[in-house]
């Protein structure tokens, strides 16, 4: 039998309840929108780091593009 607890290790069911009631916080709409900032978020925070090197060619290029005209 298991007389001690494993801390740290997130099961199915733990995972599946998280989401669960992520649903019923902020309901289907709004979650999106909460990710999206924290993508955002994560994102500003490597370019602030430096660790978002070469990762963004397609956005430096249309910017330089704009600036030529």
């Amino acid at each position: 039998m298991m007389d001690f607890v494993m801390l740290g290790i997130t099961g199915p069911w733990e995972i599946i309840l998280i989401v669960l009631a992520l649903l019923l916080l902020f309901g289907g709409r709004k979650i999106p929108e909460i990710m999206k900032g924290f993508g955002k978020g994560i994102r500003e925070f490597k370019d602030a780091t430096g660790g978002n090197k070469g990762e963004n060619k397609d956005s430096d290029s249309l910017n330089e593009g704009n600036k030529s005209e």
